[in-house]
């Protein structure tokens, strides 16, 4: 079941699949992703869970945004559509979507069964360090530009190149959808300015999340965090990537981490194998505690 719904002020395209009594699954794409990319693993969850994937505003088939992106909002999104499940979800974020999917699982513990980060940003942000506060300026003009795109019809060619070069680098088996459902995306200017809004957005949202940290505990639940190294050039990238990695499983004390050497960063549509497994732990796990 496809759908437009409300939750945190925002409206958002919600992909439903799975029986209504499953335990339920909450999926949020990385940095410019849309649903299908989780089809791979939907497919290997969808007869023992209920799983709702959401596209953030602005893309895949969500509407523009009302409000920029910031970790607040994103985070509300979440809590909404966690509310809307009835129960605690397992939550399952892929890349930049790591950091209101940490922040969730802080502020509303109670609606969190257990994490799994897919690759997840670790951006680390010195105690005291300012970040610069630039969203609430240029997210308009990210806005603009993508209007201007959509206008001109540059979009059609420019949104589709971009998500093709994109997943050449960080993917080895490509989209997991027809063309024309990529390209009914990524040729819209509202999702070409999200990803350039996100983008401005994303130093901001790692600031906050790192202040979150300082005051609200990240609760005892199961978290797996899964480190792909495959596309990390040098021995340093490599090290520095599964020490960050290290550092967010071990937020909790039923934290675990899983390095996967030759896997890149799209480990949703790459290693949906490891995610579901990821998945399927943490559900016995909880029943294990209940």
């Amino acid at each position: 079941m496809t759908e437009i719904v409300n939750a945190g002020g925002e409206q958002v395209h919600v992909v439903e699949s799975g029986p209504v009594d499953g335990v339920p699954l909450l999926l949020t794409s990385g940095l410019g992703g849309a649903w299908f990319d989780w089809d791979p693993t939907v497919e290997l969850l969808r007869d023992g869970y209920r799983i709702t994937v959401f596209d953030r505003p602005g893309l895949g088939l969500s509407p523009a945004a009302a409000s920029r992106p910031t970790l607040r909002r994103d985070t509300a999104i979440m809590e909404a559509l966690a509310e809307r499940a009835g129960r605690p979800v397992i939550v399952v974020a892929h890349s930049m979507a790591a950091f209101p999917a940490e922040a969730l699982a802080r502020t509303s513990p109670e609606r969190v069964l257990g994490v799994v980060l897919a690759d997840p940003s670790c951006e680390r942000v010195r105690p005291g360090a300012t970040v610069p506060r630039l969203g609430a300026v240029l997210t308009p003009l990210a806005a603009a530009t993508g209007a201007v795109l959509g206008a001109t019809r540059l979009a059609t060619v420019a949104g589709p190149f971009g998500r093709r070069q994109i997943l050449r680098r960080t993917s080895r088996r490509g989209e997991a959808v027809p063309d024309e459902v990529v390209r009914s995306v990524y040729r819209r200017g509202t999702v070409i300015g999200t990803v350039i809004a996100e983008e401005i957005a994303y130093r901001e949202m790692a600031a906050d999340l790192a202040r979150l940290r300082d005051r609200r505990p990240f609760p005892p639940v199961p978290l797996v965090v899964v480190t792909a190294l495959g596309d990390l050039d040098t021995p340093e990238k490599r090290r520095e990537w599964a020490e960050g990695h290290a550092e967010l499983a071990a937020m909790t004390p039923h934290g675990r981490q899983v390095e996967l050497p030759d896997a890149l960063h799209m480990v949703p549509l790459d290693r949906p194998d490891v995610l579901a497994d990821a998945v399927s732990e943490i559900h016995q796990a909880s029943s294990e505690t209940a």
